[in-house]
């Protein structure tokens, strides 16, 4: 099968994909709602809320691998919900340990994004391994679920009076 050939079109669309992807265009960039929690809060869950933002944190590095690994991987398994997808604990053990979830959500979604920004890259054909998936869905996936766990990490650094005013 030959190379899918891109568009100017299709360049388009990954360029967007990208920012959208990043964050900022409609909500705060993921980098900036992830930069500067203080240690201490991560653990905390608020009265009538069901998660701490360490919860938050790594619920985003558990999905976002786990679109990542389906993207590029046609031996991929399935993780199972609701468990593989968030961790158990409301604290993280140490602050390495929360800064090493943090610093891979940013290498995996760049990984990510290395995929769309392949020469070659087919956003259109569903993957072979998938049920109708293709790129394309995988990479708005990403940006709507990224941009909704922002959302409730920024609610929850407000609640706990560690987000900007």
């Amino acid at each position: 099968k030959p190379a899918y050939m891109q568009t100017e079109h299709d360049k388009e669309v990954i360029k967007y994909l990208v920012k959208f992807i990043h964050g900022g265009q409609a909500f705060a960039p993921l980098k900036a709602v992830l930069e500067k929690i203080p240690f201490k809060i991560t653990g905390i869950v608020p009265d009538h809320l069901p998660y701490s933002i360490w919860q938050q944190v790594e619920h985003l590095r558990m999905s976002q691998f786990d679109i990542l690994d389906f993207s590029r991987n046609p031996d991929y398994k399935g993780m199972n919900w609701p468990a593989d997808y968030w961790p158990k604990d409301p604290a993280p053990i140490e602050e390495e340990t929360l800064a090493k979830s943090i610093k891979q959500i940013f290498a995996d979604q760049e990984e990510f994004i290395a995929l769309l920004e392949t020469k070659d890259c087919d956003l259109y054909t569903p993957f072979a391994w998938g049920d109708g998936q293709n790129l394309l869905r995988e990479a708005m996936l990403i940006a709507n679920h990224n941009g909704y766990h922002s959302a409730e990490i920024v609610l929850l650094r407000r609640l706990l009076g560690a987000w900007k005013k």
